[in-house]
């Protein structure tokens, strides 16, 4: 038998040991006497582990036979089934990828399931799969409350951390909730994910929230097999950091031990459960098989050390855990071993057959889709507004720079929206760096106001949890830099959740990010940056960047609602150096000052703004771009007699192609403004878009801000685009393409 094909070597050395009865030593003294488990259930767990287990097999055998696409196993994991039976089916599970006992454990608590079917079909990629439909191997179902996750490492922890947090906090403020009361929260990773920033952040988050004597009822189950990947995990390593954590709980379980798990394991949910704190489970395990299909073991271990890890099978262990305790004859145990064997294969052979997704259009289909939909709680009457606002009402009607604008415009979304919640560092009493959520706090107190640690991953990462319990959370992000360290939880979790889950969850959120440039008196990439280019390529999120006070009221109403209504991610900048801004051409003519606008009024995504009617040049941009357009288009057309028409995109994604390539079809100079470094920005975009799509040759000129960082002091706008800039720019581009009329400059 091949030393190199150890998914054989263990499923046929699995009988023989039974046969002969030669199993490993007991690691743990716990016994069945300790538990309360009858026989049924020690079968009806040990199955589960059977039935994860020839799953395994079958990924491997599948992608032999260039059928299956996933050999990611949880071989050696096994014993995470009798987590899947002891927590309750309302206690939200965010799972990693070597959860397959757990989930076939779950799935027997929900009639009618059948796992053994529906993890096949996501095996072969079958559009049937019920939850991804074909779009990846993920563990993941609605009924079951497990959202979908795929090849995360400690992702998934900083949103487990939201949606335990969200538990008490929507109960305690009657928010309609998908768990109850008493529901915990439970995430399981790998020893060596426990090493990831984020994992890191999301425990100091909860243990940070705890310590203030907030509720967090959180199980984190780190599933030690002492590797990752070929990375060995330091002995003794995650028991020296976490076993004396004040706030937490340490709890050492033999992952091996079907007895040793269900009394660990009650003991660990218990805890969280009664006590509302966090709980460390640390469940020694192995692995078998290695990281996947892929992975040759061979290259970094020795045969001896994978023929250790073997002999410590969970499996067998189990086997001589049922047969010692006269629960089964070796003979039942080899039985129940083939019966799932047979299932297994006989799901294969059909599974196999399942229609496929074929077409780009089936596989983006789910990119925004939601699946229960929503429809917006009415206005608030004018009474209760007249009350919230006080002496603010009658100031609605006075122009107002953008900041107490938004601010305003925040009063009345918490107004509206009962389950939205506003949190960041410094939102709080502060009212923020700029002062924009002033006020929110004392009106609205301290459950739906609140303040974060500075941690940009686990602000997105628990916005994504509570999103998961029925909020609509609108986390701040301090400054546009500090989300470059946090753009995954956006990019690999909340845009993907409703992708990978045909819509059937979604996360619901509206993330404000203060930021871009032209900032006097701050330097450096941290405070004055100038890129938006993580944004660009993420599917299926909104991004709104308002440029005036209007705008933005109006910009943030539709972000929340298509937020509360459909489940989208949006994403909303807001141009800190437009914030004060009041004048536009001189100083107190108050041509960026704007009045509030009426409850009622929006602006749908993609819907840009036209100034003026020009129709030799078009200028195009957006934010702080457009101050500056504005300014220019003004000195354009009493200076050289040169009509421009501006466009305000106001909305980045999704863009109204069609509606704007209306705008500029009959132009022949497309000044292209971004205020973003030219390589890498929004520029890029649209110059394809404009080159793409019109029907006839366009001139365009990109005016973008250099490839550069930003300086500190009298040169901290230098490089960025400004009036000058888009004068000269009109200028040299409609006389090196001139048009009729156009020679007199």
């Amino acid at each position: 038998m091949s030393n190199y094909n150890r998914a054989l070597v263990v499923e046929k050395n699995f009988v023989q040991c039974v046969l002969q009865h030669n199993f490993p030593e007991p690691l743990s003294p716990t016994n069945w006497s300790d538990t309360d488990l009858d026989k049924e259930s020690v079968v009806d767990l040990f199955e589960s582990q059977l039935i994860s287990r020839h799953l395994d097999f079958a990924a491997r055998k599948l992608r032999a036979e260039n059928k299956g696409y996933y050999t990611i196993g949880s071989a050696g994991h096994e014993g995470n089934a009798v987590l899947g039976k002891i927590f309750r089916i309302t206690d939200m599970a965010f799972l990693h990828y070597r959860s397959g006992g757990f989930m076939a454990a779950r799935s027997k608590l929900l009639p009618g399931s059948n796992f053994i079917h529906d993890t096949l079909l996501s095996l072969v990629a079958s559009c049937d799969d019920p939850i991804a439909g074909g779009r990846h191997k993920v563990w993941g179902s609605l009924p079951l409350l497990v959202p979908p996750q795929t090849s995360t490492i400690a992702s998934h922890l900083p949103k487990a951390v939201g949606a335990a947090l969200s538990i008490d906090k929507a109960h305690d403020l009657g928010i309609p909730s998908v768990m109850p009361k008493d529901a915990l929260v439970l995430c399981s990773f790998g020893d060596a994910s426990m090493n990831h920033s984020t994992a890191l952040g999301a425990l100091n988050t909860a243990l940070w929230t705890a310590y203030q004597n907030i509720p967090m009822p959180i199980v984190f189950i780190c599933e030690d097999n002492r590797i990752g990947i070929s990375v060995p995990t330091p002995v003794q390593w995650l028991e020296s950091q976490y076993a004396h954590r004040n706030e937490l709980e340490y709890i050492a379980v033999d992952g091996l031990n079907l007895f040793d798990l269900y009394v660990k394991g009650n003991q660990a949910q218990r805890y969280a459960r009664s006590h509302r704190n966090p709980v460390f489970l640390h469940m020694k395990t192995v692995r078998l098989l290695g990281h996947a299909g892929s992975d040759v073991e061979q290259s970094y271990l020795t045969l001896r050390e994978i023929e250790r890890a073997e002999w410590q099978d969970p499996v067998l262990h189990s086997a001589r855990l049922v047969i010692d305790n006269a629960i089964m004859s070796p003979a039942e145990v080899v039985d129940l071993y083939e019966d799932v064997a047979q299932r297994v294969d006989k799901e294969s052979r059909q599974v196999i057959h399942k229609p496929k997704l074929q077409t780009a259009e089936q596989v983006r289909s789910t990119l925004t889709a939601c699946s229960r939909p929503r429809t917006a709680p009415p206005l608030p009457s004018l009474q209760q507004r007249q009350q919230l606002f006080a002496a603010d009402f009658d100031k609605l009607q006075t122009p107002q720079h953008m900041a107490k604008l938004i601010n305003w415009g925040l009063h009345d979304i918490l107004l509206r929206y009962k389950n939205t919640l506003v949190f960041g560092e410094d939102v709080a009493q502060k009212g923020g760096v700029y002062n924009v959520t002033d006020g929110l706090y004392r009106k609205f107190g301290a459950k739906r106001v609140f303040n974060s640690p500075l941690d940009e991953q686990s602000i997105l990462g628990s916005a994504i949890g509570l999103a998961h319990n029925g909020f609509v959370p609108i986390p701040e992000i301090q400054f546009l830099a500090y989300i470059h360290n946090a753009e995954d939880q956006i990019r690999g979790e909340a845009a993907t959740l409703a992708f990978f889950s045909q819509g059937q969850f979604n996360n619901p959120m509206v993330v404000r990010i203060a930021g871009l440039a032209y900032q006097k008196g701050f330097g450096g990439h941290f405070h004055n940056d100038n890129s938006l280019s993580v944004l660009r390529d993420i599917p299926g999120v909104i991004v709104a960047i308002p440029s005036n006070g209007d705008d933005a009221v109006r910009m943030l109403r539709t972000c929340v609602r298509e937020a509360y209504e459909n489940g989208r991610v949006c994403i909303f900048i807001e141009p800190i150096a437009l914030y004060m801004t009041k004048d536009l051409h001189t100083a107190d003519d108050r041509g960026w000052s704007f009045t509030y606008p009426t409850p009622h009024e929006e602006i749908a995504p993609g819907e840009f703004k036209v100034y003026g009617s020009g129709k030799e040049l078009v200028i195009l941009t957006y934010g702080n771009g457009l101050y500056y357009a504005r300014q220019a288009q003004y000195e354009l057309e009493k200076h050289y007699s040169l009509n421009a028409r501006v466009i305000d995109l106001r909305w980045m994604a999704p863009i109204d192609q069609a509606r704007l390539m209306q705008q500029i079809h009959q132009a022949k100079h497309i000044l292209i403004v971004d205020e973003c470094r030219k390589t890498g920005s929004w520029s890029e975009a649209l110059v394809t878009m404009l080159v793409e799509h019109s029907e006839t040759l366009l001139n365009i000129k990109v005016i973008a801000a250099d490839d550069c960082f930003i300086s500190l002091g009298e040169a901290a706008t230098a490089g960025l685009p400004d009036k000058n800039d888009i004068i000269t720019g009109a200028i040299e581009l409609v006389r090196k393409h001139p048009t009729s009329g156009s020679q007199r400059l």
